[in-house]
């Protein structure tokens, strides 16, 4: 039977990548750090370096820092598949894997399925950081769990985006200082951690079109009210337009590869 077609070997295929990709991220201090480390990091720097002087304490600062600093690690943990990729490419790795029986599509696959893991491990590690602090949001759990997945969908909808960024750039390095750059540039130009009107025209003017301005808000919507938002539904809409159109864009891209 041709493994190439076999949906049960895809799916056995793809999970053994997945495996493998997580292994990668274990044993990789880089990536271990996007997930686990870095959360930590800027939610215990920006809580206590900057709560004071933004909303007069760290408790009253953390409705605002908890969503923002969620969103930056998704967007962190994000770019790494774009990175992942471009290394085992230029390893020679998936020549390897493209001459073994097993699904063509199943190294792309189990690193996208890997990544969704990854975001889950990066959104527990964010806001139980956030709960140790003192962050007690008034909604119920199940609001929680919620606002979490809205993340990692969101999270696992851009990873697409840098997955093909991965399969056309030229190295692994230029994967990563681009990622690291429009991960700065869209998590400190947005709401993410100080409010709207406290930046100057041009920069609220900036700060307005950026796409994570409206990720966080809807999140904090939620939180605030324990009801699906308006601008969480615009969000679920705005993810899926980037997956329909950047998930067949990157098949593309692999297949050339």
């Amino acid at each position: 039977m041709d493994v190439q077609t076999h949906r049960g070997n895809v799916v056995m295929n793809t999970a053994t990548m997945a495996y493998r990709n997580l292994l990668k991220t274990i044993h990789n201090p880089d990536s271990f750090m996007d997930v686990v480390i870095q959360p930590v990091m800027f939610m215990l720097m920006f809580g206590y370096l900057f709560g004071g002087a933004i909303a007069g304490g760290v408790r009253a600062y953390l409705p605002t820092i908890v969503p923002g600093i969620l969103i930056q690690t998704m967007l962190s943990a994000g770019t790494g598949s774009g990175a992942q990729i471009r290394e085992d490419l230029d390893s020679g790795v998936f020549d390897r894997f493209k001459s073994l029986p097993m699904a063509h599509i199943a190294p792309l696959a189990g690193q996208l399925f890997a990544d969704s893991l990854r975001l889950l491990l990066a959104t527990i590690t964010s806001l139980t950081t956030g709960y140790l602090m003192g962050w007690r949001p008034a909604v119920g759990f199940k609001w929680v769990v919620v606002i979490g997945l809205l993340a990692i969908f969101t999270g696992w909808a851009l990873s697409w985006i840098f997955a093909l960024l991965g399969l056309l750039a030229k190295s692994a390095a230029s994967v990563q200082s681009l990622s690291l750059m429009t991960m700065l540039v869209l998590s400190f130009m947005s709401n993410a951690f100080v409010p709207l009107h406290s930046l100057t025209k041009p920069l609220r003017f900036i700060a307005n079109l950026n796409p994570v301005t409206y990720v966080i808000t809807a999140i904090r919507q939620i939180l605030a009210t324990g009801g699906w938002t308006h601008e969480a539904l615009l969000v679920v809409v705005f993810d899926v337009i980037i997956v329909v159109i950047f998930a067949p864009l990157a098949v593309w891209a692999y297949d050339r590869n």
